[in-house]
């Protein structure tokens, strides 16, 4: 047999390694471990790398494109790259949702995150615009369909998490479902500004895009809806003393977060179709049949987390000065 190594002494160590087995051996012995055990199996583990800890490997495969047009494959993944940002940007929520007792120091490093997150996201939209040729475009999207931007859930789970959900209800609609319905979220849920996104001009019929969304994720929007009832960002905000609520620099991240999310990211798409899909006189159709023209437009939808934070003419005008501009460089 091998010889065995003789046992070690404290003399064998720094203090340094001492102190932190004993930190160890503090924290093991709180759940009742043993310590001796998980050091052994420290013995046999590999060291960690790169590659196996972000996991490259799988990520570098993820692409898999539906045609042998080269520029799909930059069009999937930009798009998943965005979904990757989307939920950086959750992981903020959830935090936030969480504080029960909320700083101002807390929310206002929390909300400066998700604004860098979609600012980063905008600016670099006109990578994937600039880096596909239009024809390339037009030939790999008709594989896609019915699949559509639309469907992207963590951008939906996001507006969920900013603000009340009457703000991303049609008014008229949750007014017709009476005081009742305040707290039913099946059927806010069906007043969402979204559905009249994926219709069909012609008919007003759901379009298969947002029956199949539905069919997916309704449930788990529902839930996610009534999860953030009172831990939307507006929510916890409420719970800071008042002067706070009102003071400068928290003011400007929300003004900052409604326009990233309800002005500045759905105009980059709203640019992007004016490129690829605005031909007068006939326009190229949306993959996913959305009747993209009044569905991007925020000037259209109007949707604001925050109206209480927004002057009368800046409501009355929201979004309007992008959609011109936009528009004028198409």
């Amino acid at each position: 047999m091998p010889d065995q190594p003789a046992p070690a002494t404290p003399a064998d160590f720094s203090s340094a390694v001492l102190a932190q087995l004993a930190r160890l051996q503090a924290k093991y012995a709180a759940d009742g471990q043993d310590l001796a055990g998980y050091l052994e199996g420290l013995y046999y583990a590999d060291y960690v790398n790169y590659w196996d800890y972000i996991q490259l490997e799988t990520l570098l495969s993820l692409q898999r494109p539906m045609t042998r047009i080269p520029d799909e494959e930059i069009f999937i993944i930009y798009h998943q790259i965005t979904e990757l940002y989307f939920k950086l940007c959750l992981l903020e929520y959830k935090q936030i949702g969480e504080l029960q007792a909320p700083t101002l120091q807390e929310v206002v490093l929390r909300l400066g995150r998700i604004n860098r997150y979609f600012e980063n996201l905008i600016d670099s939209f006109d990578v994937m615009v600039d880096g596909m040729e239009r024809e390339q475009f037009l030939q790999f999207r008709m594989a896609l369909m019915p699949a559509s931007g639309f469907q992207s859930v963590q951008y939906r789970q996001i507006e969920l998490a900013s603000t009340a959900l009457e703000n991303l209800t049609d008014e008229a609609k949750r007014q017709a479902l009476g005081e009742a319905a305040a707290h039913d979220y099946d059927q806010l849920i069906g007043c969402i500004y979204w559905k009249a996104g994926a219709t069909v001009e012609e008919s007003g019929a759901k379009a298969l895009t947002l029956l199949e969304f539905e069919r997916k994720y309704t449930a788990q929007l529902i839930e996610h809806a009534r999860h953030y009832e009172t831990r939307n960002v507006w929510a916890v905000i409420q719970r800071l003393p008042e002067i706070e609520q009102r003071h400068p620099r928290l003011v400007r991240q929300l003004r900052e977060l409604d326009a990233n999310v309800n002005v500045n990211w759905p105009l980059m798409h709203y640019k992007s179709a004016v490129r690829y899909l605005q031909r007068e006189p006939t326009d190229v159709p949306a993959t996913g049949g959305t009747n993209w023209k009044r569905y991007l437009p925020p000037m259209f939808q109007r949707r604001i987390f925050y109206p209480q934070l927004w002057t009368e003419q800046e409501l009355a005008e929201w979004g309007k000065g992008w959609v011109d501009k936009v528009l004028e460089q198409g």
